[in-house]
């Protein structure tokens, strides 16, 4: 890190009450004295931090990054130069309610990300562990995030949505609302979707079915007997000239039984909006 910079951040935050010690703050950072900091934590020149905050252990906040009320913040998470992180819920159902916008550990958030806290009392955003947001993504009201997902430059990801474990989205991606991908798929680069996506697979650029994402499922250690079990249970969805339901039960009655097997099955029951590239 600049040690220019390293000489600004000089002041210890150990004298504010019910504060970590060996966090440093600049004194050109506004910190509400309400807001909480966890130990070890670096915060630079024109930061700004709301009263009902909670910032964990380890956690590295940049210049002009606004931390909003609401925010619950876990440990080792870096929030880069311009994010907002707990903005109002852009929603005209909005009252001014309380809620939360939830962010896990080890989360790397660039440049320009905005991500909405809930809508009503009660509710929560919540972006997990691990997930790398790229400059000029956004995250809407309500939405659900799992862990180890990338969010590509300029992807856009409406309100109440459900996102899996281990999804990629490339740039320029818009998610509609309400709607779920599953576990370890990937979304091609300026792709818009209106209905889910199921696990395990690619989403091309039309919204329509593009393969099985191997490389994901081979970088969690998934076995190629099993991967050609998933290949095997989409061509019936995909290839077939069925329905979705129909399908589905094919898939119970033909596809030797595993745990990924069983995740495409109860994803497929449980869509409300349809899967992309079937009617």
């Amino acid at each position: 890190m600049n040690n220019d910079i390293d000489r600004i951040v000089t002041t210890p935050l150990h004298h504010r009450e019910g504060q970590g010690g060996g966090s440093e703050i600049s004194p050109k950072a506004e910190i509400s004295p309400n807001a909480k900091i966890g130990k070890n934590c670096k915060i630079f020149p024109f930061a700004y931090i709301e009263d009902d905050v909670v910032i964990g252990d380890n956690c590295i906040i940049f210049p002009f990054v606004s931390i909003c009320s609401g925010t619950r913040m876990g440990n080792n998470n870096k929030i880069h130069q311009g994010s907002v992180i707990g903005a109002l819920p852009q929603d005209f159902d909005f009252r001014g309610e309380k809620s939360e916008c939830i962010i896990g550990n080890n989360n790397i958030i660039r440049e320009n990300v905005v991500i909405n806290r809930a809508t009503h009392t009660g509710g929560q955003t919540v972006i997990g562990n691990d997930n790398v947001l790229m400059e000029g993504a956004h995250i809407s009201h309500d939405t659900k995030v799992n862990d180890s997902c990338v969010f590509g430059y300029g992807t856009k990801i409406a309100g109440d949505c459900e996102i899996g474990h281990g999804v990629i989205f490339s740039s320029s991606v818009i998610e509609n609302a309400g709607t779920r991908v599953g576990a370890g798929a990937m979304i091609q680069a300026g792709t818009t979707f209106s209905k889910d996506v199921p696990p395990y697979i690619i989403c091309n650029k039309h919204s329509e079915y593009g393969g099985v994402n191997f490389t994901m499922g081979r970088s969690y250690g998934v076995d190629e007997k099993t991967l050609k079990h998933i290949a095997n249970a989409y061509r019936l969805v995909y290839l077939g000239n069925t329905s979705l339901f129909d399908a589905i039960n094919q898939i119970v009655d033909q596809v030797p039984d595993s745990a990924e097997v069983r995740n495409i099955v109860d994803f497929l029951r449980t869509t409300k909006l349809g899967v992309i590239g079937k009617k």
